[in-house]
């Protein structure tokens, strides 16, 4: 930790309580909040409640889905849902800048429980870490914006502009709640999204879209199976297209992309065929998710995709007569950035030199979809840095570190009290 630092900056990261940041990191694990689930409107009202207990303007409502989803920009959805509920709250002055801190308070299912220690929503603590689903990605992000916020109540910092917290649902399967908060109003001159970076700067994202392509055979007795046509077959030349297409797509990525083996990946998640063993298959599904480069519209992906598969099927005898179809179910996740040269992202290292000390921050772009590219398309700058590392997110081994989530939250800290400005 440096030594220039103002009194009441100091104040603010003494305040920063890591048993505190332990305990409240372990109430919300114990929180099921899968995506669509009653739990995942839960855990909002009870996030509700300890930002009424720091003394926040707090603003909690249930989302007007349908309207949402007949608005052109929705994002989409995959998990079914009766109902969403947003959650915002702030605090500080008009005499300054907005900035937000967000994360999103869904997690994905945790699969098959055999590969667990223990139940997945009862969390674990070995040492310095907590297991359990949603640890990182990102009930820890979500501690460490608690933390920060009642670390800055506590120092007496008045802010002369502000801070808002949003706390979103439906991040996992297309940025809801995000943007239902946007559509709201609410917006920012900077945001921070905790999302598990792995000690790095996150400041573009790429995109993911879900794609469906269904493929048609001709059914017949197993026994005499020269009488019809396997759809599973018929489907093999198309999964090999994807591959050369993945390949394609993944050649001179961008500069902040270049670290990753795939920068954009192109995966087949499900494949269903068949509904009985001894028939010919005559359908098959195979469901995946198509990368989208940075800058790239989410529309020519697709179209790559799509031009992918009818190559395929022109090349094959099978499939010239009975083509495969390409749809695009589930949420859309487009590419993000923050401008290149913003000041968000000095501020930011800065603020962890300061608080925490040690190498300085690189900066990367992710993988993966996130809301910041949604908060980017609305002109807010964004960047993600975040407790845990994504590479053992949505695993049976999701863990992260308390003390890395309490030096986040002073990292926080130290930046709101910076771009916010405070007396």
């Amino acid at each position: 930790m440096t030594a220039d630092l103002t009194a009441r900056e100091a104040a603010a990261l003494a305040a920063v309580d890591e048993a505190a940041v332990a305990r409240t990191l372990l109430d919300l694990i114990a929180i099921p909040s899968v995506t669509g689930s009653a739990a995942e409107s839960e855990i909002q009202h009870h996030l509700a409640g300890l930002l009424d207990g720091l003394g926040l303007e707090t603003d909690l409502w249930s989302m007007d889905l349908p309207a949402l989803r007949a608005d052109p920009d929705f994002p989409g959805t995959e998990a079914p849902r009766e109902e969403a509920w947003g959650l915002v709250a702030g605090t500080g002055g008009d005499d300054g800048p907005t900035v937000v801190l967000q994360g999103h308070v869904d997690v994905v299912p945790p699969g098959d429980a055999a590969q667990w220690v223990g139940d997945p929503f009862v969390p674990r603590v070995a040492g310095d870490a907590v297991h359990g689903r949603g640890a990182c990605d990102m009930k820890a992000g979500l501690a460490a914006h608690l933390a920060a916020l009642a670390a800055i109540r506590a120092s007496g910092a008045r802010l002369r502009g502000r801070v808002a917290v949003h706390f979103v649902v439906g991040e996992e399967d297309g940025g809801l709640g995000a943007f239902g908060t946007l559509r709201r109003g609410y917006t920012g001159d900077a945001c921070l999204i905790t999302e598990p970076t792995g000690g790095t700067l996150v400041t573009a994202n790429a995109g993911a879209l879900t794609f469906r392509i269904e493929v048609h055979g001709r059914a017949a007795h197993a026994s005499t199976r020269n009488e019809g046509a396997s759809a599973i077959d018929a489907y093999l030349p198309v999964h090999a297209a994807l591959a050369r297409l993945e390949a394609a797509r993944n050649t001179a990525p961008d500069p902040l992309m270049a670290e990753y083996p795939i920068p954009y990946a192109l995966s087949v998640g499900k494949v269903r065929a068949g509904d009985w063993a001894s028939s010919v298959p005559d359908r098959l599904v195979a469901e995946g998710r198509l990368g989208v480069r940075l800058g790239e519209d989410p529309a020519a992906a697709m179209a790559d995709l799509e031009e992918c598969v009818a190559r395929a099927c022109a090349a094959d005898p099978w499939l010239r007569e009975h083509p495969a179809s390409v749809t695009w179910p589930g949420g859309l996740f487009a590419s993000g950035r923050l401008p290149a040269g913003h000041p968000l992202g000095g501020l930011v290292r800065a603020a962890h030199a300061d608080a925490v000390g040690g190498a300085a921050l690189r900066e990367r772009g992710a993988p993966y979809g996130s809301d910041l590219r949604l908060y980017a398309a609305a002109g807010v700058p964004t960047l993600q840095f975040g407790p845990g590392d994504v590479r053992v997110a949505h695993s049976p081994r999701e863990q992260v570190s308390v003390r890395e989530t309490a030096e986040v939250a002073r990292t926080l800290v130290l930046a709101v009290l910076r771009s916010a400005g405070a007396d």
